[in-house]
């Protein structure tokens, strides 16, 4: 008859003459669990009070979903190609299954910001110490930017979450690889695994890329050449047959092929000014360190103002020797984990800064990297900590510093969310944003509303028109089309051509503001580029069908090419 034992688990006393560091290390594994579940439930709470149930003026999130509704209604003539793939694709089956539901898609991209918190917490939790990881779990659970994303529909939510299950696979891996012995019968499903997540974080971000780089080179530094190979091999297994299966069934090019001609370019949305050569490569690199890592890393810790736009190349210096330093520290006191994870994150942010055009300059290119930069930058002054007088004290005020900042401004953006999501959930989807783009969005719902399915309109920003304009397909127009250089306005006789080429119909001409702050600062006139010289020349040309708001209107016209 066999006895039932309940496992307990054992609290670990506290010496009286512990110090600080030794001290947390200890609490931290009597409560491991209960502070699993606060930071759980801190990221919910800070992400339902900042629940934004519109779409992002940034207009990416809105290109996603219609690439996710064309991906089931243009299926199979339809593959997107502009980046990364995958998050669209997914989109497109949750269309398939549910139909067109904004707020259930953004419900997912919560739950996938939970659970890539959750398996960050369990991949990494004792093999980093304690007075470390817990501000850098911190910072993962209630940061604000993280926070926004995980009640939008761009990639950053998935990502965290692909990377949670990655960084899980990863150290799995490397506990299997220690002695350097290989029992791939008992591996294999851990091989597999670590594979498919390569592939996943591949195509649902392009700088991704590096992870199958960065996993070989952790192998080759560890002299353990033959896991190298198997790495390479268990993305492969996957890999091939998904390219095989893009061209087979969408017959289309990859996602590097698709955005490489851009990120080529000197000015993204303007081919004319040609390719980046060697030195503007390099010019690009050294500015995108300066906006990310002095400007961006600093604002996501909220030291620095969102507003500042200032950067200090000391500061940049700094912040790379301080990591830099941090990765030796960590490779000399043999700490695999972070060493894969190291190279991998470094890897992504050299990639990011030679390929990105300096002028893109968002805060999401450096965000996915922020909890290795942390864990990189924390153990240079832990290390200190344990070696000077005070070291230990001046650590604590930092870690305070940090996590004091992040609560209080998602806090403050959460609280202060709180009616417009209230107002939205509603039924007022408009509520939220300032006039400028209210009158843009109602405009494209009445385009839905009011025209023929055969009409097609030019709009600057597309694929948000699409969202509000109920599925209506728009042209895009990203840039001044047939500019003229002198004018650096469209040739209107060429411009005319194009339209009428791509049989577009109608336009909308916007008053969407260049600082959103300030209504006087000026309008993105693009459109207004393009349609001047037109009208100028040809007056009869252009009837104006629809005018939306008082002012910081929008006008609806049609474009009349028979007159």
């Amino acid at each position: 008859m066999s006895k039932e034992v309940k496992k307990t688990k054992k609290t670990v006393a506290v010496n009286s003459n512990a110090s600080f560091f030794e001290k947390t290390e200890i609490w931290f594994k009597n409560n491991e669990r209960k502070i699993l579940y606060f930071f759980l439930i801190l990221a919910s709470f800070l992400s339902f009070i900042s629940f934004n149930a519109r779409i992002s003026e940034a207009h990416d999130d809105a290109l996603y979903l219609e690439a996710g509704w064309r991906f089931v209604n243009e299926f199979p003539s339809y593959f997107y190609t502009q980046n990364a793939p995958l998050y669209p694709m997914f989109l497109g089956i949750l269309v398939k299954l549910m139909g067109f539901k904004l707020i259930a898609f953004k419900v997912f991209s919560l739950l996938f910001n939970i659970l890539g918190l959750l398996l960050f917490f369990t991949s990494l939790k004792g093999r980093i110490p304690a007075v470390i990881f817990l501000p850098v779990v911190l910072f993962h659970a209630s940061n604000h930017l993280i926070i926004y994303y995980s009640s939008m529909t761009f990639t950053e939510a998935m990502y965290f979450f692909l990377q949670g299950l990655f960084i899980y696979y990863a150290v799995k891996i490397v506990d299997l690889t220690k002695n350097k012995t290989l029992d791939l019968k008992a591996q294999y499903k851990t091989w597999l695994m670590l594979g498919f997540s390569m592939l996943l974080l591949s195509t649902c971000k392009t700088s991704a890329i590096v992870v199958i780089p960065a996993v070989m080179l952790y192998f080759i530094l560890e002299k353990n050449y033959k896991t190298a190979g198997i790495a390479l091999a268990s993305y492969l297994v996957f890999k091939i047959p998904y390219e095989l299966m893009v061209r087979g069934i969408w017959n289309a090019q990859n996602q590097f092929k698709g955005q490489g001609n851009i990120l080529l370019q000197k000015d993204p949305y303007n081919a004319s000014l040609g390719n980046e050569d060697a030195a503007g490569f390099i010019q690009r690199f050294l500015d995108n360190c300066n906006l990310y890592l002095s400007k961006r890393f600093y604002q996501l810790l909220g030291w620095r103002d969102e507003n500042n736009i200032e950067v200090y190349g000391l500061l940049t210096f700094l912040t790379i020797a301080i990591a830099l330093y941090g990765f030796w520290l960590l490779f000399k006191n043999k700490n695999k984990y972070m060493v894969l994870l190291s190279l991998y994150t470094g890897a992504q942010i050299v990639l990011s800064f030679f390929s990105l055009q300096a002028r893109w300059d968002q805060p999401r290119i450096i965000l996915i990297c922020m909890p290795v930069l942390l864990i990189l930058m924390l153990y240079v002054f832990y290390h200190l900590g344990n070696k000077i007088s005070l070291g230990q004290m001046i650590y604590s005020f930092i870690v305070i510093a940090i996590c004091s900042s992040v609560l209080i401004s998602s806090f403050k953006r959460g609280f202060k969310n709180m009616p417009i999501v209230q107002k939205n959930l509603k039924g007022d989807k408009y509520f939220g944003y300032t006039p400028d783009w209210q009158n843009f969005l109602k405009c494209s719902e009445w385009c839905a509303d009011n025209l023929s399915k055969d009409a097609f309109v030019a709009s600057r920003k597309a694929p948000m028109s699409f969202v509000y304009g109920k599925g209506k397909k728009f042209f895009p127009i990203y840039s001044v089309v047939k500019k003229d250089t002198i004018t650096d306005q469209s040739n209107p006789d060429s411009a005319l051509a194009y339209f009428e080429k791509n049989k577009v119909t109608h336009v909308m001409l916007a008053s969407l503001r260049l600082n959103p702050n300030d209504a006087s600062n000026g309008f993105i006139n693009t459109v207004h580029n393009i349609f001047a010289p037109i009208a100028q020349k040809y007056p009869t040309k252009l009837k104006l069908v629809h005018v939306e708001g008082a002012f910081e209107e929008c006008s609806l016209y049609e474009i009349q090419y028979d007159k």
